[in-house]
């Protein structure tokens, strides 16, 4: 099977440089990867290396939490991250808890074992849905102490397939899967592995921490001006197109925010031509016009976090393409959350469905009735309290890790 394996590895190497000729994300992708040996051997690692393998931002997003937990309890510790994407790339360098940042190298046999002998990490730790043959058959044969953070299994995957025996037979390089809910636990435990722990997601610890202590962006709070707020976070032009739909045929009193995915110059024209008027780019806003405007569009990275703070109910991209976006940040400000239909890899997603304080919706016609449910009978304060009662009950899981770790 292993050589069907790296045949596939080496087919979807050869995809990504044709695809980089054309796409600037792809070139970013094999670029990152050229000369990441010459930079790792210039490097003096020492015996104290942790090394986080995260797919992508949201994946670095659920490590924070026990990279600094574990930091701040042995401050010898030094902080290896990889990334896959380049957008967690970006993202991954400005952040100052990481002693070393890289993209990680292809995984091949040659690739997995020059990277373990030049890091020669005391641990590793792959972040929800990371697994690569290669590297962690070598962390095994070096006896590395080898981790899954927040993970999360469902009976469709192919570790539970009846041709999925490489997949299986990756589990057992792990010492211990730390997941996400009950039903992970057991599907692990069908397989025979109850080297398994339920913790929680980190993320919950970290969007709480974040919650208690937001910056304030001053142009986002002189928009609101006390008005209800509905807002597209990290949105696609599916969720855009349908907002833009709403605010054109509604009389409803709401103010709304544009937080795009795609921010570049082509995407923003889009929204404008969808929008037509009444609307002010955050570039283009001061703190004496921005409060003349209805519609707010966030044309910069960066404050969405903190935006939630002054939003009520929170859009969220992804959702239409089965990879929803980060939905906790908002809760963890009590907006009641919507998202297209496609969100069954995300259990957060259908934990908050089940509380209440999460709607999905497939068209403007959806969206009207649920703002109609919401405006009922007080129904959007409260849940907006269930939202934030959901996060602050659901923190822990890095104290979880930390303590199974250091057992």
């Amino acid at each position: 099977m292993t050589i069907f394996y790296q045949i596939f590895i080496f087919l979807y190497y050869i995809a990504i440089k044709v695809a980089s000729i054309f796409n600037p994300k792809a070139k970013l992708w094999v670029n990152g990867r050229t000369d990441v040996f010459e930079k790792l051997k210039a490097i003096n690692f020492d015996d104290n290396i942790y090394w986080f393998h995260c797919a992508s931002l949201g994946e670095l997003e659920q490590g924070k939490p026990i990279i600094e937990k574990l930091k701040e309890k042995d401050s010898t510790i030094k902080i290896l991250i990889t990334i896959f994407s380049p957008s967690g790339y970006e993202f991954a360098k400005s952040y100052n808890k990481a002693d070393f940042v890289f993209y990680l190298p292809l995984d091949t046999r040659n690739n997995a074992k020059r990277f373990i002998e030049i890091v020669n990490p005391s641990k590793a730790f792959f972040i929800k849905y990371e697994f690569w043959y290669c590297y962690l058959n070598e962390l095994s044969n070096n006896n590395i102490p080898t981790y899954l953070i927040s993970g999360v299994f469902r009976k469709n995957q192919l570790f539970f397939k009846w041709y999925g025996s490489l997949y299986r037979e990756m589990l057992n390089y792990f010492t211990h899967f730390f997941v996400q809910n009950e039903k992970s636990k057991i599907l692990l435990n069908n397989l025979g592995f109850h080297n398994v722990t339920t913790t929680g997601d980190t993320r919950l610890d970290r969007v709480y921490e974040n919650s208690l202590k937001p910056e304030k962006p001053a142009l986002v709070k002189k928009f609101i001006e006390n008005k209800k707020v509905i807002i597209l976070g990290s949105s696609w032009l599916a969720e855009e197109k349908i907002i833009a739909e709403f605010i054109q045929s509604t009389k409803k009193d709401f103010k709304f925010i544009f937080a795009p995915h795609n921010i570049d110059t082509k995407h923003i024209r889009i929204i404008e031509n969808l929008l037509e008027n009444n609307y002010i780019k955050y570039s283009d806003a001061t703190y004496e016009n921005v409060a003349s405007y209805n519609t707010l569009i966030i044309d910069n990275i960066g404050i969405l976090a903190n935006t939630y703070q002054f939003t009520d109910i929170a859009f969220v991209g992804g959702g239409f393409s089965g990879s929803l976006h980060n939905i906790l940040e908002p809760a963890s400000f009590g907006n009641v959350i919507l998202f297209g239909p496609k969100h069954e890899k995300f259990h957060e997603a259908e934990e908050l469905i089940n509380i209440n304080g999460a709607y999905q919706i497939k068209d403007a016609d959806d969206l009207l009735a649920i703002i109609n449910h919401l405006e009922t009978n007080n129904n959007l304060e409260l849940f907006q309290g269930i939202n934030k009662n959901y996060i602050e009950t659901g923190r822990g899981a890095t104290e979880k890790i930390i303590f199974k770790i250091n057992t």
